[in-house]
Formats: structure tokens, C-alpha cells, sequence
């Protein structure tokens, strides 16, 4: 893709634009403007109209495409450029012009065909049949013969077309089109639109050329007639005295992060970007609003948890400077037995994000997930009513260029007695792509698991290695250092595989051949979002769900590969590594990947999708772990707030402008949100039901004073394996004869030593039972939500039912019009049949002999 700037500096280097007075309907209606705009000198003129202009100044430059040129002296193309144009296609052309142009265009016309007639008469195109009599030089000759017969196409479709091969550009040309105003009207009409656009693009689309499989621009991007089609932006930004215009006024109150405070103005955005893009920055917006109460009440509750740390009664135990709690080596050999009491900080701090209001925040996020699903819902309605949106359906796409291009070829291998016939991609031309698919997307999920693997087996290795340091520091802090060091390893591959996964979801989708951008679009969004999903979360799932239970016990441990332990949790720590992989993973991905990377390397993030995978994987991180990480919405809101400027700021600055396109709503991206949605309800349930098991069921007070007591079983250091047990038998100053570990399970003086519980059932039962209500009654509230909050807004509805009423009555004040005049002049035509008869009576009577005379007359 070629730089704007570039553009811009090439364009104008022929164009010597020259000053007009201001007209109003189209500088003042369509432009934007709201009053008359004095008239700039002809320096400020130059200036601001660099490369927006054609030679004579006056027309602008809706749309421009580019192609290769060959070097001076290297056959045809080195000709001056071939104007294929009829005498009436020029006389349409100099039709939709003002008369103030024709002399000026017409001299040009005549000065171009004097040039081009030499070359014009060595060509003889046969254009019906689309071939060319001479004999083409080579595949840049037949590319070139496309070119000149497609802009002659253009012009007869009413289009003005001015060729630039003078460039700053070395290679490139350019081809400026402009649509007068009667072009606009008609596609209006076509289109069904109450305003005409500048729906340039669609004319490209549907102007046929002759070759047979040839469908617009989209087939001759494909085959490299043109290297590129799109629209300029509207004029210089930071240049002083420019003329006002939408990309400045878009950069002024839009993208600049001095007016972050502000509401975005969607309307302009969409005016100048088209639908499909204020949409997203629609949505964007009003999740970032919604965030605000969600950051409130999570930075209350992380609040209340440290206001209440004090007073939480199973920190307190863990903490009493008289526990004696020894608890069992958490490695094999270097390991040693160590006291309860030194996971204290852990289990405070445990605390902040486990606490009895984080129950009620998991279910107020659940019902904010549904509120705003709802409210985009609605914001979504009234923005197709202001937007004119309310009828627009989906129209059918025009095949893409590579999809063409495949039938092309499809049609080439048939017989020629079935060519005529329309051909189309089956799912059997398409089944080594879909098994190419299937196999890609399982093995690249394969290659996150074998990561998350990796990184077990480091954290595994490393606390090993770190328990046989002679530094007592290192010892003392060997479960943070690991903890610290494993998250930012899973950011750093997160980074890279994300990146990795775009691509691979980008070629999976290029293989599956999609028939039209729409299709495409879905479908990469679906492997996009499935391999970034499983990047992200793959290693919170394992911390959450799975570490910790897939251990065993001390004598009969769980090992991998023979030699390495599965790691478990110290009193306390899963939640607490749990909360430093969630905020380094978050943090990370928004500071780096989202930030850093699009301000620092802006080059490399040139082909941005407009609807952003990212924000959906935020708001995962928003709901999904909530719970166990409360101040995940503010660090979400802080991160909008920067990431809509900076958004804006490469659509209007750094990205070449996009074509418009119509949407009326997100697409698949709200499916994929609700089932988010849907999912955070079952992940956010908190360990606070294990706690009400003891406290209403083994309590003898009914307090929690002995939960942590009651949470670790017994284990006799004699029954470890051999070769298993700690190196360091006296390592607290003593020799230990039984030592604690976490688990549900009866001690070694009981009749069924070592197995499991009692009081494990029960917390199974209790924790699946609490489960199943919490989902249940947290979905019910949501479908209240659902039902009680409209998908219409009232306004909107009574509005449209209003406009309903009104055109049912002036359709019915048009039919009994056509009624009345019908009855009217059946009417008027009795009346004058009787009074016809009655005149030829009366004559009859009177004059009979005048009467003969006269039917006498008319018979003869």
C-alpha cells in the first residue's frame, strides 16, 4: 500500500490548480460546511489543494487508482497514454461538466487526441470482442489494453478520468476520477439512498470489462491491472491557512488526546468513514462509558478487602506468630519442611481480591455484562434510525477477485462445450482447504498447550534450582520470583503468538477462497478470535481450574516425564499467582501490544482491522476473571480511554482513507460477546463456598476459627518413597515426624489411611450445588434485564411508527386522488355524451331538413 504522503506529493506534482470563487451546494451542503467560506488567495489555494484537484483546478479527485509503468523505451507502455474514448462518450462526458469548463476541456480533448493519434491509429481494437489487433509485446501489453478499455467503460458510465504517469513516484501512474454531480444523483437513486454519496466505488465495481471473467476493479486488483483503488483523504491537516475541511475538523475533535474528555462526534465519523466504521467506534465508546460504573465497584471492592484484612480470621491463624503448623516439602529432595506462618503476606494479600463482596461483584458484572449488550442494542437502533438505516439490508457482495480468479481457472479445465454454462466453487473444490483448516487451527491450539506445558516444566525446574541456593534471600522469595518470572514468560509468548495467529488465521482464510468480502470478513474474525482466545487464557485457565488438583499426595505424588512433580498451591497462593498472571497478561497486551506498538512502530500496523479482536479478549479479561481480579475494569477503562484517540488518530493521520461501507450492525462480533457473556457466569464463582461448608457445618462456634485447620490433612514423613524425601531433615532445628499438606483426606492413624474424605464430598456437593443455583439465578436475572430493558428505544419506536402512519395516509390520499379524478372525468365524459345527444335531438326537430343535409354531408 502505497504512503498518503506520498500520494498527496505525487498528485500534485502536475497539478497546477488555479482559483475558483466558493460554490455553494457543493463546498458548503456536501462538504460539510455550514456558511459560506471566503475565498482563498491563489498561494493559499496551491497550497491546501495539493494532488485533490485535476489539472484545471476546479474539479476534485473522488477516487484514484494506480498500476506499473514500464521504464522509458520499454515498448508500448512507454507510448503516451491511449484514450479509448467514442465521440459519444465524449460528448456525455463534456454533458455532466459545467459550461464554464466545456471550452477548457474540449481544447484538451482535441490537444490529446492530436497527440494520441499516432498511436491511436496503430491500435485496432476490435472492442465488442474484446481483442486488440496488434500484437501485444507482452503480459504488460494486455494489462494495458485492459486499462484503456476499462476508463473507457468509466466514461461512458458518466465518469471524468485524467491520467498522471509524471509522478514523484518512480513506476507508478495514476488515474484521477471524478463524479459530477449527476453521476452522484443517479447511483443515489440506484442505491435507494435519500442523499447522494460519493459511491464512486460502486460504479468501479459494476463496470464490466470485456474480458470474460471480469467482474469491476475488484477482478483487475486481483489479475494486477491496477495495484490500488481507494479514496483520498480531504485535504492537509497541519498546514497552515488550509482550507477547512472534515479530516481537520475529525483531527481537532477527534483524534487528540487533549479532548479525551469529550464525546466522540460519531455522525462526522461516519460521514467521512462510512458506517461500518463509526459503528465500531460506536460500540468502542459506549463500552468505555460502561466501564466507568464497573471500575467503581471493583475499586470498592478491592478497597473493603483491604479495609477488612485486619479482621479475616483464616489469615489471622495462618499469621499467629504461635502457629506450629509444619507443612510437607513442596519439591522432592531439596525441598525442605517449612512453618505455615511464612505464607502470611500471600494469604493477606489473597484477601484484597478474595473477599466476601467478590461474590456479589461477580454477580453485579454479570448483570453489567447483560446491561450492556442491551444498551448497544439500543444506541445500535437509534443510530440506524438517525443514519438511515432502518430498511438497509444486507445486499449481495460482488465476488471477490481471487474468488474469480478460482472459477477462471475451474473453467478452464471443462470441456469448451460447457463453458457457457456459470461456474461456481462446491465444497468439494474447497474440501483440501477446509481439511487444511481443521488440521492448522488443532495444531496451532496444540502449539499453545505445548507452551503452557513448557512453562509448568520452568516453573517446576526453576523452584527446584532456586531451593538450592546458598543465598537465604533467594530461598526466602523463590514462589514470587517463580510466579513473576512464569507470568511474564506467558505475556512475552502471548506477544508473539498473537501475532503468529493473525497471519496463520489470514492465510487459513485465503485457502478457503470465501465468495465475497463479508464472507471473508466472518470467517477471519472466527479463526482469528479462536486461536487469540486460547493464547490468552489458556495459561489463567490452567492456574485457576487445574493447578493444585492434579497433584496427588505426599508418598504418591503425580510426575512428568518421571522426574518432574506437578506443582501445587501454597496456603493461599493459586489465587494469588492467579491475580499476577491476570494483571501482567492484561497490563502487558494493553501497554505493549495496543499501545506501544501502534505509537512507536506505526509502519507495521498499516492493514488494521476495524473491528478489533483485542477489545474483545479485554472485555474477557473484564468478565471472565472478575472475580479474582477486581481492578481488571479500571485498568480496562484506562486503556480505552488512550485507545480510542489513538485509533482515531491513525484512520485520520498515518492510514490511507478507507472505502465507506454500509453496516448496520457489528456482525458477528455481538455473538461472540454474548457467549462471553454467558461463559463469565459459570467461571466467576468464588472459593468463598467452601468457607460456608466449615462455617455452617463443622464450625463448633459457627466462626471460621479453625477453617485452615480444618482445610490440611496429615501425612507421615516415614511414608515417603525412597529417594523422594528432603535432603534437609533438620532444616527448622528439628527432626519432623508429620507434616501437613492441603487436601481433604484421612490421616495415616485412621483405618483407610491417605484416602479421600468425608468432608470432600460434601465440599464437592456444596460447590457444584453452588454452582449450579449461582448460574442459574445470575442467567434469570439477566433475561429479566433482557426483558425489561427494550431493544427500540421508546423515541425511536413511537417515531417510526408515527412515519408509518403518515405514509399509509398520504398512500392512501394518493389512491383515493387517482380515484376521484378517474370518477371525475367518467363523469364529465357522461355529461357531455348526454348533452351531445340531446343537441342532435333538439337539432333533429327543429330543422329536419337542415339535419338531412347534415347526416347526408357525413355520410358522403
Amino acid at each position: 500500500m502505497a504512503e498518503e504522503a506520498e500520494v498527496d506529493t505525487s498528485l500534485s506534482s502536475s497539478s497546477r490548480p488555479e482559483q475558483r470563487p466558493p460554490h455553494f451546494l457543493r463546498d458548503v451542503i456536501f462538504h460539510g460546511k455550514f456558511k459560506l467560506l471566503k475565498a482563498l488567495t491563489p498561494e493559499e489555494n496551491i497550497s491546501c489543494r495539493h494532488g485533490l484537484y485535476f489539472q484545471d483546478g476546479q474539479r476534485r479527485v473522488d477516487y484514484v487508482l494506480t498500476y506499473h509503468v514500464k521504464k522509458p523505451g520499454s515498448g508500448r507502455s512507454s507510448r503516451q497514454s491511449v484514450y479509448l474514448l467514442t465521440e459519444k462518450a465524449v460528448a456525455r462526458s463534456l454533458r455532466h461538466v459545467p459550461h464554464s469548463r466545456g471550452e477548457h476541456l474540449q481544447r484538451n480533448q482535441a490537444q490529446r487526441t492530436q497527440d494520441s493519434a499516432p498511436t491511436q491509429s496503430s491500435l485496432v481494437a476490435d472492442v465488442e470482442l474484446g481483442c486488440v489487433g496488434e500484437t501485444f509485446n507482452g503480459q504488460e501489453d494486455h494489462k494495458a489494453f485492459r486499462r484503456e478499455e476499462f476508463e473507457g467503460k468509466l466514461r461512458d458510465m458518466g465518469l471524468e478520468l485524467e491520467k498522471d504517469e509524471d509522478t514523484k513516484i518512480q513506476g507508478v501512474g495514476f488515474v484521477k476520477i471524478h463524479a459530477p454531480w449527476s453521476v452522484l444523483c443517479r447511483e443515489a437513486e440506484f442505491m435507494k439512498l435519500k442523499m447522494p454519496t460519493k459511491k464512486v466505488f460502486e460504479i468501479l465495481k459494476r463496470t464490466k470489462c470485456k474480458a470474460k471473467y471480469s467482474m469491476g476493479i475488484t477482478s483487475l486488483l486481483g489479475n494486477g491491472v491496477y495495484t490500488a483503488a481507494y479514496p483520498l483523504h480531504d485535504g492537509d491537516i497541519n498546514e497552515e491557512g488550509a482550507e477547512p475541511n472534515d479530516r481537520k475538523l475529525l483531527y481537532e475533535e477527534w483524534a487528540n488526546y487533549g479532548v479525551f474528555y469529550k464525546y466522540q462526534p460519531i455522525g462526522l465519523v461516519r460521514k467521512y468513514f462510512g458506517e461500518k466504521i463509526g459503528l465500531y467506534f460506536a460500540w468502542l465508546g459506549l463500552y468505555t462509558q460502561m466501564l466507568i460504573p464497573a471500575s467503581l465497584v471493583g475499586v470498592i471492592v478491592f478497597l473493603y478487602g483491604c479495609a477488612t484484612v485486619d479482621d479475616n480470621i483464616p489469615s489471622m491463624e495462618i499469621c499467629h506468630p504461635r502457629n506450629n503448623i509444619t507443612m510437607c516439602p513442596l519439591c522432592d529432595q531439596v525441598c525442605s519442611y517449612w512453618k505455615l506462618s511464612s505464607a502470611c503476606g500471600t494469604a493477606r494479600a489473597s484477601h484484597l481480591f478474595d473477599n466476601p463482596a467478590t461474590v456479589f461483584f461477580s454477580i453485579f458484572m454479570a448483570l453489567w455484562a447483560a446491561m450492556f449488550m442491551e444498551h448497544w442494542k439500543r444506541r445500535q437502533m437509534r443510530l440506524n434510525y438517525e443514519w438511515d438505516l432502518t430498511g438497509f439490508e444486507d445486499e449481495e457482495d460482488h465476488p471477490r477477485a481471487e474468488y474469480e480468479f478460482r472459477v477462471m481457472q475451474k473453467s478452464m479445465t471443462k470441456d469448451s462445450k460447457t463453458q457457457h454454462k456459470m461456474e461456481k466453487l462446491t465444497c468439494q473444490d474447497r474440501l483440501p482447504a477446509y481439511t487444511t483448516n481443521l488440521v492448522m487451527m488443532l495444531l496451532m491450539i496444540g502449539v499453545t498447550f505445548a507452551i503452557v506445558f513448557g512453562v509448568i516444566l520452568y516453573r517446576i525446574s526453576t523452584k527446584a534450582a532456586l531451593h538450592m541456593s546458598s543465598n537465604p534471600t533467594t530461598r526466602n522469595h523463590v514462589q514470587l520470583t517463580v510466579k513473576t518470572t512464569a507470568a511474564i514468560i506467558n505475556l512475552v509468548v502471548i506477544l508473539i503468538l498473537d501475532e503468529v495467529y493473525g497471519a496463520v488465521a489470514r492465510w487459513l482464510t485465503v485457502l478457503e477462497v470465501p465468495k465475497t468480502d463479508k464472507s471473508f470478513e466472518e470467517r477471519l474474525i472466527f479463526k482469528t478470535f479462536i486461536l487469540k482466545f486460547f493464547n490468552a487464557f489458556t495459561p489463567i485457565i490452567y492456574i485457576a481450574f487445574f493447578r493444585g488438583r492434579l497433584v496427588g499426595r505426599p508418598g504418591s505424588y503425580l510426575y512428568v516425564f518421571e522426574s518432574y512433580r506437578m506443582e501445587e498451591c501454597a496456603d493461599g497462593g493459586c489465587l494469588m499467582e492467579l491475580c499476577i498472571q491476570l494483571s501482567i497478561t492484561m497490563l502487558g497486551k494493553q501497554l505493549i501490544q495496543n499501545n506501544l506498538f501502534e505509537i512507536g512502530i506505526p509502519k507495521l500496523k498499516k492493514l488494521i482491522r476495524y473491528i478489533r479482536s483485542e477489545r474483545v479478549i479485554q472485555f474477557g479479561f473484564v468478565t471472565l476473571f472478575v472475580a479474582s481480579f477486581p481492578l481488571a475494569p479500571l485498568f480496562a477503562l484506562l486503556n480505552n480511554i488512550i485507545e480510542i484517540r489513538l485509533d482515531a488518530k491513525k484512520f485520520v493521520t498515518e492510514l490511507r482513507r478507507p472505502v465507506a461501507a454500509r453496516a448496520k450492525d457489528i456482525g458477528i462480533w455481538y455473538n461472540i460477546l454474548r457467549g462471553v457473556a454467558k461463559v463469565a457466569v459459570i467461571i466467576n464463582v468464588s472459593d468463598l463456598n467452601i468457607r460456608m461448608v466449615y462455617q455452617y457445618m463443622y464450625s463448633p462456634d459457627g466462626s471460621m476459627h479453625g477453617f485452615v485447620n480444618h482445610t490440611l490433612s496429615y501425612f507421615n514423613v516415614s511414608h515417603f518413597q525412597d529417594g523422594k524425601e528432603t535432603m534437609d531433615p533438620l532444616h527448622l532445628g528439628y527432626r519432623v515426624e508429620i507434616c501437613r499438606y492441603k487436601d481433604y483426606r484421612e490421616p495415616p492413624w485412621s483405618d483407610t489411611p491417605y484416602e479421600i474424605s468425608k468432608e470432600f464430598w460434601a465440599v464437592l456437593a456444596v460447590r457444584l450445588a453452588f454452582v449450579i443455583v449461582f448460574q442459574n439465578v445470575v442467567m434469570l436475572m439477566s433475561d429479566i434485564v433482557d426483558w425489561l430493558i427494550p431493544d427500540i428505544p421508546k423515541d425511536i419506536s413511537l417515531q417510526i411508527h408515527k412515519e408509518k402512519i403518515l405514509l399509509v395516509d398520504v398512500f392512501m390520499k394518493e389512491e383515493q386522488g387517482k380515484i376521484q379524478v378517474f370518477e371525475n372525468k367518467g363523469s364529465m365524459g357522461d355529461k357531455e355524451n348526454c348533452s351531445r345527444s340531446n343537441n342532435n335531438n333538439s337539432s333533429t326537430l327543429a330543422h329536419p331538413r337542415s339535419g338531412l343535409h347534415t347526416n347526408s354531408t357525413k355520410s358522403l
